[in-house]
């Protein structure tokens, strides 16, 4: 018999579901057929099974946080089977160890996550049985039929495993030692709690804080601007007055005289350019480009669009989700009219059959072997569902890729774009911009937004004259950056190369995957969301001052630059490739990490943060977390330990007999930092504190403690001491 191992549950259960079965505790017996003779069991993992170990299973001082202890770098790397995932390991060792099994068929996902999920797992159950890989790009009857048809040989796609088993090492490795780094190292700074840091997150990191700085200290300016309307043969339209390609200026009173000087003037049509520019329709969905559109459409994160992508895949109704790819194999392009012939019975789409293109199987801007990575694009399958069993979210993300697809048989979309510029009296230009659509195009299935300021113009010609109507002045002002989307991120992660100076290395990254994979940058956002490096609001953005302090901390080291990420990414594809050495890249890493300590506990003491960083900064929420809070002082009331609470500062010995000693930590508007706090307790008092205000009077003091009372008190320079 074949035992066949998936990577989740729900695929198993698709890939049995073609053959006649009988489902089992934990794995799903196949009766013989044409493909397995004997018969089958088909099991799966859930997911990661195994894990690295913790570092204190390889040494147990490892396990203590400390600065002495660093590097973390084990001589050897070792897997282990995670507590809540053993019961299904067990029934998969069973399996493996089943006599009347002869051969194995790794069906994990076709990528190198999947290879490397189902490799681990044979590697701890100690397999030495012949192995096959199944490689399909979609769950539908007829792909897994062929694809067991066409399995490869394992060492086909082991190199694949070989780069995803060192690519976790070296993130182990970066992500143990650089937490603990910065972590303890921030913490005698006064900024107590866990910096998580790693190799994809950190960069990205990095350029989401480099942003909200620039609009930090963006200084926003007015300026002006003349709007006319005119009147030319009974036709109106507006113009906005420029000189030498300007249309702001930067003095009200010049906007006010150029508006004084127009009024009921004489205008008159000086040129007219027109420009047809044409629009290809977009190429086919990979998972960065439809996590970014859905995100625009709908404002769904990016882990939510691949979730719901996941269960329309595991359902046969979409290619893999995980794809990098945007195009397709001439195969591919082949099903395409069957599996838009049934789609054109949707009400929904009916609007846009016949196509204008029967077929785009010799269009090179689709169907493009070269250009196939180890998936094609996110396409729709011939097993096409019925729309009313999907949910809402299932049927935004399956009419977007459906409507990619019909798109790519239409035309093109023709728009002509109209610059107008008027003379008033024969002196002042104003310029007028307006666009009409000629050809509808692709556009007809895919809609876009207009933009709002390309109104349309009535048809106008040179050297028509009138009149200006009114003539006024309009004020407005200079705008920071905007902030990034959530999938704006997913954008910006994948062209991370264009932050890049050194063009060959950008050339690097470009051309393997930027920041993380597609399967992982969701996982990356939602990774710097629950570490409280990020916030989300309304869709937009925000980084936190523990973001800020970990990067400032940071600096131009290499870590949170994308330029390590294209040397690694480099490295690690010729691993993949077979041309490179795992244990030489592990031993390149060593070597960084080991830079890092040194370089980090050599400059910790010059590093420097601002007064409203941290003054903002609170300790993130770890909800998983079970360390003992710092203890940041003895609490004057009992024989406890003052402790930040979150909101405030309180004695950890509340629960045990009720100790109400509490210290504000924000005073009249004033963030009082962990440092100034043990202060407080050991020395009687903090350093001078900037900005207090109270009835809009500012003014500096130190704070000290009453011992009488335990209350806190203002303590100016002339050592007079003021109650709250």
């Amino acid at each position: 018999m074949i035992l066949i191992i998936a990577e989740k549950p729900d695929q198993g259960s698709t890939l049995a579901s073609v053959f006649k079965h009988k489902r089992q505790n934990g794995f799903i017996e196949v009766f013989p057929n044409e493909i397995f003779p004997n018969g089958a069991f088909v099991t799966w993992a859930i997911g990661h099974i195994c894990q690295l170990i913790a570092p204190e299973k390889y040494r147990a001082d490892w396990k203590k946080w400390s600065l002495d202890n660093l590097p973390i770098i084990p001589e050897h790397f070792e897997y282990e089977v995670t507590r809540d995932k053993s019961k299904q390991f067990a029934v998969i060792k069973k399996l493996v160890s089943d006599s009347r099994v002869t051969e194995i068929i790794h069906a994990g996902d076709a990528g190198r996550e999947g290879e490397l999920i189902v490799r681990n797992i044979l590697r701890l159950t100690n397999c030495r049985k012949p192995m096959k890989r199944l490689w399909i790009s979609s769950l539908t009857a007829n792909a897994i039929r062929e694809g067991f048809r066409k399995l490869l040989d394992e060492q086909e796609t082991r190199s694949l495993y070989f780069e995803a088993y060192t690519r976790a090492c070296a993130d182990w490795v970066v992500g143990m030692n650089a937490s603990r780094l910065y972590s303890l190292l921030l913490q005698k700074r006064g900024f107590t709690d866990a910096f998580s840091v790693g190799r994809v997150q950190t960069p990205t990191l990095a350029l989401i804080v480099k942003r909200e700085l620039e609009i930090e200290n963006f200084k926003s300016e007015p300026f002006w601007e003349v709007i006319a309307q005119f009147l030319v043969n009974g036709k109106k339209y507006t113009g906005k007055w420029q000189l030498d390609g300007e249309t702001r200026v930067n003095k009200r009173e010049m906007a006010e005289k150029v508006a004084a000087f127009c009024r009921e003037k004489s205008a008159e049509v000086a040129e007219v350019i027109s420009e047809r520019k044409e629009f290809l329709p977009p190429l086919l969905f990979n998972l960065s480009a439809l996590q970014a559109e859905a995100n625009r459409r709908y404002k769904f994160s990016p882990k939510k669009t691949l979730d719901v992508l996941q269960g329309l895949y595991q359902r046969g109704y979409v290619s893999y989700p995980r794809s990098d790819s945007r195009y397709v194999t001439k195969e591919e392009a082949g099903n395409f009219p069957d599996i838009l012939t049934k789609i054109s019975h949707f009400t929904e789409y009916q609007p846009f059959f016949p196509l204008p293109v029967s077929s785009i199987a010799e269009n090179r801007r689709y169907v493009n072997e070269k250009k196939v990575t180890d998936h094609y694009a996110i396409i729709p399958t011939e097993q096409v569902p019925k729309m009313a069993n999907l949910n809402q979210d299932e049927q935004k993300i399956y009419d977007l890729i459906v409507r990619s697809l019909i798109a790519a048989h239409y035309d093109k979309s023709i728009t002509e774009y109209t610059t107008v510029k008027t003379l008033v009296d024969g002196r002042a230009q104003f310029v007028s911009k307006g666009k009409v659509q000629l050809a509808e195009g692709w556009k007809k299935v895919i809609q876009h937004k207009e933009q709002e300021d390309e109104p349309s113009l009535p048809i106008l010609a040179k050297g028509e004259a009138g009149q200006t109507v009114s003539s006024e002045v309009k004020e407005g002002q200079t705008q920071p950056p905007k902030r990034y989307t959530e999938g704006q991120l997913i954008t910006l992660m994948k062209t991370a190369g264009k932050h890049i100076d050194d063009k060959e290395l950008e050339k690097i990254l470009s051309k393997t995957e930027g920041l993380g994979t597609e399967a992982t940058r969701a996982g990356i956002i939602t990774m710097l969301k629950d570490r409280a490096y990020i916030e989300v609001k309304k869709n937009l953005v925000y980084a936190t001052a523990k973001a800020k302090i970990l990067i400032g901390a940071i600096g131009s080291e290499l870590l949170a630059s994308p330029e390590m990420t294209a040397k690694w990414e480099q490295k690690l594809q010729q691993i993949s490739e077979g041309s490179a050495s795992p244990a030489q890249f592990m031993e390149q890493t060593k070597k960084m990490v080991q830079h890092l300590i040194s370089a980090a506990v050599n400059h910790a003491d010059s590093w420097s943060f601002s007064d409203e960083v941290t003054n903002s900064f609170s300790p993130g929420k770890r909800k998983f977390n079970k360390r003992t809070p710092t203890k940041l002082g003895s609490c004057k009331k009992c024989d406890g330990f003052v402790v930040d609470k979150g909101n405030f500062y309180g004695c950890s010995n509340y629960q045990k007999n009720h100790c109400d000693f509490t210290i504000s930590k924000k005073i009249l508007g004033k963030t009082i930092t962990q440092k100034n706090i043990k202060l407080l307790l050991s020395e009687g008092k903090t350093d001078l504190i900037e900005g207090f205000v109270n009835k809009e009077r500012s003014f500096n003091a130190s704070l000290t403690l009453d011992e009488k009372d335990n209350k806190v008190k203002f303590l100016f320079e002339n050592s007079k001491v003021v109650h709250r």
